[in-house]
């Protein structure tokens, strides 16, 4: 008997990649309904799309960039598994198209069921977007469908590339705007405005000492969705910041050089490649809250046309509940959505190696069904542990837009950190000279332990600043916002500023002025950079970028939101001051450290852990007109003791220094009242102080001093 003929791989062919059935003019057979969205298989495309009350559902097939579809083919009834339709088709070429789906079903508003056959719908778990290809085209309005999915291949060389996972505690995070960080002519990079233009800037970054980048909605929006315009200049305003998001597993292809050709998810993953490559880590903030589909008087994108009374929060006559402030508000605790959330996030981390996300408006992911508070969220829960997720930092923004505050009580699973805006109100408040501060700045300096007590100084992300509000240039020129461009007749943006303009509103000619301004910068981000816990800059605060007293440039895209390069040569004083400090900051472990100080005595040195001091040592005056604040850290085993003496006061104090034991003596590394150079030193190089017993820190300035043993680096 004659053996059986050897078959080549050539020759070998999969036994399920054949159609089963013809639909349209297409061989198709019953799809794989898990996972969701478009992917290629053996022979052809498998479509995926979930949908609990749709009676019929649809896939709309174009041509890239074509008006009209080229095929239409309905999902046979016996392709459906539960509440999932899903069909392979073959013979597509995957490249050249876009799709869309049809869902009809029942249109009763008051019961949340919104369906229309007549409007094609993007995919939620579309891994690209066509239609936005180019930043701020204006688009085809008379088009049916404007957000069109398409397919995206996983090919991507990603080489030795993973995680960072570098401890929580060791972060110093920069936010910025992906599109405004090298829009600026003077920005000097290939491609201005996207993830390539980013990319050239990495050498910047590094030598500033950041290792965390926490960029500004990169999910696809539309930046055109914004009927203002600029009532001074007449200039269209845009949706510039990105919070309100059209396609949650898509990235941006406006903020791609090579977004028209639709290799905007490669163009994002090298950024992040190089970006590790370079010892810094990604942090997306991203927007769970509400969608850009908006109440009932907005349009229909996806979620609305394809399960609406899953995918939002409806009241009881079929209205939408607005946590968000803007229009509806995601079921994010809904089973499905719930799903549909750590789905999108695994995606990033996993298809984009992100290191983690800080979430917008995060208290309203703890909100049920109705809108009540949780106990006990299970979104929350369960993105903290996720498997996929159990490395990856998540940040909350722990308040919505419906008054629910939960800085320091948001739900953490021993997961989660937060924006501390109380650390932030605090520090802008002694900052500029209020009375009755002081208390509370040790509390918030020492990692806020009265808020995250069990949790660690980790949970704490320290800021000052954020795109949200004042720039740290503003926040020292202007006692009140001035928002008129925003065409809202200043009516937008906080008012809650705790600024101070320092003797004038604006830009001034008056030195005296402008060096108390400087300053005053420099004493936030001294404050800042030696407090315990997370801290995060706001891109440009580091050379003085100003948005002339704008506080919400949530529709600026022009010189009030770009970074403006020339800067860097012109306020080289304070970009050195915030190198030499966030190199201090990495230098000195004691600021880092994870657990709240105790007031404990350090084995070796015979000091505390943290003690307070006022004009003497060891006696801080706590009483409401107090306006100066020491602190001394002292490390484990052989640190250093770090000294930060802070003076809000307008008059200057003589300081009594606290004694050091072992033949240790004071050093000064740095002094924002001295004139440059001499107001930081590089870490490490300090001068011994010549009368070690006192200091004299002069009128609204902080003083940090190193208490080391003689002839130690």
């Amino acid at each position: 008997m004659s053996p059986e003929p050897v078959l080549s791989r050539a020759d070998q062919v999969r036994i399920d990649a054949y159609p089963t059935h013809e639909v349209g003019g297409y061989g198709v057979r019953a799809g794989k309904p898990y996972p969701f969205g478009a992917w290629v298989v053996p022979g052809g495309v498998n479509f995926s799309v979930y949908s609990d009350q749709a009676t019929a559902m649809t896939l709309v097939l174009y041509k890239r960039a074509e008006p009209e579809p080229f095929a239409e083919l309905e999902f046979p009834l016996e392709f459906r598994t539960g509440s999932v339709f899903a069909m392979t088709v073959f013979g597509l070429d995957h490249e050249n198209i876009e799709y869309g789906y049809r869902a009809d079903g029942p249109y009763d508003p008051v019961t949340g069921h919104r369906f229309d056959p007549r409007q094609v719908l993007s995919d939620p778990y579309a891994r690209l977007i066509a239609g936005r290809d180019v930043w701020g085209t204006e688009p085809d309005h008379t088009r049916g469908y404007q957000y069109r999915s398409r397919v995206c291949l996983q090919d991507f060389d990603w080489g030795d590339d993973g995680p960072l996972r570098i401890p929580a505690e060791d972060l110093v995070v920069y936010e910025t705007h992906v599109r405004g960080f090298t829009r600026h002519p003077s920005s000097g990079v290939t491609a201005p405005g996207t993830f390539a233009g980013l990319r050239e800037k990495i050498p910047y970054l590094k030598e500033l000492g950041v290792n965390a980048v926490e960029l500004l909605p990169v999910f696809e929006f539309d930046e055109t969705d914004n009927p203002r315009s600029n009532p001074q200049t007449g200039e269209k305003l845009y949706d510039y910041w990105g919070y309100n998001t059209v396609a949650f597993f898509a990235p941006k292809a406006g903020y791609a050089a090579t977004g028209r050709y639709g290799m905007q998810g490669d163009e994002l993953r090298t950024l992040v490649k190089d970006l590790h490559a370079a010892g810094i880590e990604v942090i997306l903030d991203v927007v769970f809250n509400h969608t850009a589909e908006g109440n009932e008087m907005g349009p229909t994108i996806s979620f609305k046309g394809l399960d609406n009374a899953t995918y939002y929060m409806l009241t009881p006559e079929g209205y939408y509940f607005n946590f968000s402030g803007t229009g509806n508000t995601v079921n994010c605790n809904h089973p499905v959505v719930r799903n549909y959330v750590l789905d999108c996030l695994r995606h990033w981390v996993a298809d984009y190696h992100i290191d983690g996300f800080r979430f917008d408006l995060a208290a309203i992911l703890g909100r049920a069904l109705d809108g009540t508070p949780l106990p006990n969220p299970p979104l929350l829960e369960s993105l903290a542990f996720d498997p996929v997720l159990r490395h990856t930092k998540l940040i909350a923004e722990a308040w919505d837009a419906a008054g629910l505050y939960e800085v320091g009580n948001f739900p953490a699973y021993g997961r989660w950190a937060e924006w501390n805006g109380k650390y932030r109100d605090t520090v802008r408040r002694f900052v500029k000279g209020d009375p009755g501060v002081t208390g509370e700045l040790a509390t918030r300096i020492a990692g806020s332990p009265d808020l995250y007590s069990t949790r660690g100084t980790a949970a704490s992300v320290n800021f000052l600043t954020a795109h949200d509000g004042f720039t740290l240039a503003d926040l020292v020129a202007y006692n009140g916002k001035h928002n008129e461009a925003n065409g809202e007749d200043n009516n937008d943006g906080a008012n809650d500023n705790n600024s101070w303009n320092c003797g004038a509103e604006g830009p001034t000619d008056d030195p005296e002025v402008n060096a108390l301004r400087l300053r005053q910068m420099k004493n936030a981000v001294a404050i800042l950079l030696t407090s315990q816990g997370i801290p995060m800059l706001l891109a440009g605060d580091e050379v003085g970028r100003t948005q002339y007293g704008n506080n919400n440039t949530y529709c600026q895209d022009n010189e009030l939101s770009w970074f403006d390069w020339d800067q860097v040569e012109e306020n080289s004083e304070l970009l050195r001051f915030v190198r030499q400090m966030i190199a201090f900051r990495k230098r000195h472990r004691e600021l880092r450290s994870t657990t709240h100080p105790t007031g404990a005595i350090r084995e070796g040195l015979g000091l505390p852990d943290i003690s307070w001091h006022g004009a003497r040592a060891w006696l801080p005056d706590w009483s409401p007109e107090s306006r100066l604040l020491a602190v001394a850290r002292c490390g484990a085993g052989d640190d250093d003791v770090v000294y930060v003496a802070m003076n809000s006061h307008w008059e200057p104090h003589d300081l009594e220094l606290p004694a050091l034991p072992g033949g240790r003596s004071w050093h000064l590394f740095a002094d924002t009242g001295a004139a440059a150079p001499y107001d930081i030193r590089t870490p490490g190089g300090e001068s011994e102080l010549e009368n070690a017993g006192t200091y004299l820190i002069g009128p609204r300035s902080v003083v940090i001093l190193v208490g080391r043993a003689p002839g130690e680096e």
